[in-house]
């Protein structure tokens, strides 16, 4: 997959896959809540708005390769990984079952410079634990969700380049 990929499946709408720049990080944080509230609304939100913006602006895209689909020049998703993790992955509510999340997922497997990739979900995420299972990532170990802020269970997913 290109920078710009222009090629979509969705239908006639422009699909451009680009890097994401810092100046899109205020638009990242905005549909990172709205995808976390959408899928999970029972999860407590530990974050206001603005410390979600400061949190991807001075974390996440400082230590992750982020990139963005965007659906007619509006974000529709996007992902955030590193050498070995997938940190972030969420597509628009309104974009999901377009197959957005899964050429996602595929850039960073492409760009992966590890053989394996892990993520973590919450358990009771159902639709993600299926998408990932979906695109070859298996279930590494489950917890109690003690190590995590929202201290939810979840599970540590893993998947590895076929040789």
């Amino acid at each position: 997959m290109t920078e710009n990929d222009n090629a979509s499946s969705t239908s006639n709408e422009a699909c451009v896959f680009r890097r994401a720049v810092a100046e899109d990080m205020p638009s990242v944080a905005r549909l990172y809540r709205l995808a976390i509230s959408t899928a999970l609304p029972l999860l407590p939100a530990l974050h206001t708005p603005e410390e979600d913006r400061e949190h991807f602006c001075h974390t996440v895209f400082q230590q992750t390769s982020v990139w963005m689909v965007e659906l007619n020049q509006k974000l529709a998703g996007f992902i955030a990984f590193r050498p070995g993790w997938v940190d972030q992955l969420h597509v628009h509510p309104d974009h999901q079952g377009r197959k957005l999340g899964s050429r996602l997922l595929d850039l960073a497997k492409a760009r992966s410079a590890t053989p394996e990739l892990r993520l973590w979900t919450f358990q009771c995420n159902n639709p993600a634990r299926r998408f990932y299972a979906a695109h070859g990532f298996e279930v590494e170990r489950m917890t109690g969700g003690t190590d995590n802020e929202e201290k939810q269970p979840d599970v540590l997913y893993v998947w590895t380049r076929p040789s």
